[in-house]
């Protein structure tokens, strides 16, 4: 069902208030005039595409549109603080996934118990693991240490990352319901282990809009290497319009976006062809809409395509780092070819989220067993490749956007998609371990130095304080001022929504 149909505009719409009466009654009367605008406009022919665009006020969800409408009719002085249901504490968000699933215990889950029986074969229940017959327990081969005023422990893979801990705040008993790697990321994405289902990068999108005309909401920057798991499934709009899918950033690639241009060669298109072509496109898809007024698709890609005109003014300027002195690359690590890759994505996305993009997701490790953090057979030397990456790009970003006071509406979120096991896979590698990971968050709303759950005493299963994908999400979306439980979309008959059936705000974390 497309999101500008006014059976779905009415059925979502119903569910989003503010928790004040005044406000709602302005968002009521503004859905009924919304309503009653596309009622009628369905069947208005030959509506020019800028006009379309201009009335439809740039926004693609229908929640963000009566967001937008109730703002303007609100009495002065009364506003939604940028959120849904409740003021938002997070006005954008960064996440840093790892993926391949990273090793909670011999990165930032201290276990004594498994270096006082370092070399045992003890019975924790599991006969086979995903891929492998458990092995020996096996202790950390990482030195331990304590770090910041909130004492947490990290291991020296990490030694820039740690300097930053008492802004974070550690959920220390996440689990996943697979240890497969692709339901797992989808899982963690989308909160579902199948395909389909929209990411949290696009219900966002769905549910806020836009903050800038001139970027997307979500943005996606994947490994330099190559796509993750699932490839771009994971940041898929799923059954949302497919406008709110993530658009795909190559930063460290000949040509970061795609297609964003006409190729050199093309030597016939000129700024009058272009224009000619998108006149004809335009009265062509203006009849298509018209005659298939539920297909998002068309929808996304005559968004697409003025997005891109905007584009290839704006995102020049957001890719040229130049303009970022060398002090600031070298926080980064651009100063050095093995976290160059990963600290200009990070770069990237700072300069992205104070340009408007509302939601930056940036990858670390591409698909397959090695070279990223799906440490399956030595973790002593795999570990350390993939982690040096990362570690000083993200105590980069988290330093910067301090100093610039991002970190103030900006919510900064590291996760993986599943642990792993304290026993032994070979010689010194870990299996797949659905049942405890590490996620932490900093910056806005957030607690920093505070940590919530525990594992058992190998950092096998979690076993108090366990969070999900659902709690994770529903946190997230409630720091950006909406209630998880009533930004819905109807599909096939079922009010869909990011936490399904499940969720609860963690307020441990909150500050």
């Amino acid at each position: 069902m497309n999101s500008y149909e006014p059976e779905a505009f009415a059925t979502r719409s119903s569910r989003c208030g503010t928790g004040s009466a005044s406000v709602l009654q302005t968002e009521k009367s503004a859905l009924n005039r919304e309503e009653r605008y596309w009622q009628s406009q369905w069947h208005t022919a030959r509506l020019g595409r800028r006009a379309w665009l201009a009335q439809l006020g740039g926004g693609f969800g229908a929640l963000a549109a009566a967001q937008l409408l109730a703002e303007e009719a609100a009495p002065s002085g009364q506003n939604l603080h940028g959120g849904l249901h409740h003021p938002a504490k997070a006005k954008r968000v960064i996440q840093l996934f790892m993926n391949g699933g990273v090793s909670q215990m011999d990165t930032f889950d201290y276990k004594p118990e498994l270096i006082k029986r370092h070399g045992e074969n003890v019975d924790i229940g599991v006969t086979a693991a995903a891929t492998s017959a458990p092995g020996s327990m096996m202790k950390s081969p990482f030195e331990w240490k304590q770090h910041g005023e909130c004492g947490r422990w990290v291991t020296n893979v990490f030694p820039h990352m740690a300097g930053q801990v008492d802004r974070m705040a550690f959920l220390m008993a996440m689990a996943s319901k697979t240890n497969v790697h692709g339901p797992g990321s989808y899982m963690q994405n989308t909160g579902f282990v199948l395909p389909g289902f929209p990411c949290v990068g696009a219900w966002i999108s769905y549910g806020l809009g836009k903050l800038s005309d001139e970027l997307p909401a979500f943005v996606v920057l994947p490994d330099h290497r190559g796509l993750p798991y699932n490839n771009t499934g994971n940041f898929s709009s799923g059954f949302l319009p497919a406008a709110h899918a993530g658009m795909t950033v190559r930063p460290n690639a000949p040509v970061p976006i795609a297609h964003i241009r006409a190729p050199e060669f093309a030597k016939q298109i000129t700024s009058q062809s272009e224009r000619a072509s998108l006149d004809l496109l335009a009265k062509l898809n203006e009849k298509h809409l018209h005659d298939h007024p539920g297909d998002s698709r068309l929808d996304a890609r005559m968004a697409s395509y003025e997005l891109a005109a905007r584009l290839q003014l704006s995102a020049p300027a957001v890719l040229d780092l130049t303009q970022e002195t060398a002090a600031t690359q070298a926080a980064y690590g651009l100063d050095d070819d093995i976290t160059a890759p990963f600290g200009r994505n990070c770069l990237i996305a700072r300069r992205l989220i104070e340009r408007g993009t509302r939601f930056v997701q940036v990858w670390s490790g591409m698909g397959g067993p090695s070279k990223n953090w799906d440490n399956h057979t030595d973790i002593p030397n795999e570990l350390p490749f993939i982690a040096k990456q990362v570690d000083k790009p993200i105590a980069g970003i988290l330093q910067d956007l301090a100093e610039r006071g991002l970190l103030e509406d900006t919510l900064v979120i590291w996760t993986t998609e599943f642990g792993r096991m304290p026993f032994t896979q070979g010689a010194t590698g870990r299996d797949h371990n659905g049942g405890s990971f590490v996620t932490w968050l900093a910056g806005a709303g957030i607690r920093g130095g505070v940590s919530h759950g525990s594992s058992d005493e190998f950092g096998y299963q979690a076993v108090e304080g366990k969070t999900w994908c659902y709690d994770l999400h529903a946190t997230l979306l409630h720091l950006l001022g909406i209630d998880h439980t009533r930004l819905t979309f109807r599909h096939n008959g079922i009010d869909r929504r990011l936490t399904d059936v499940h969720g609860h705000v963690i307020p441990e974390i909150l500050a």
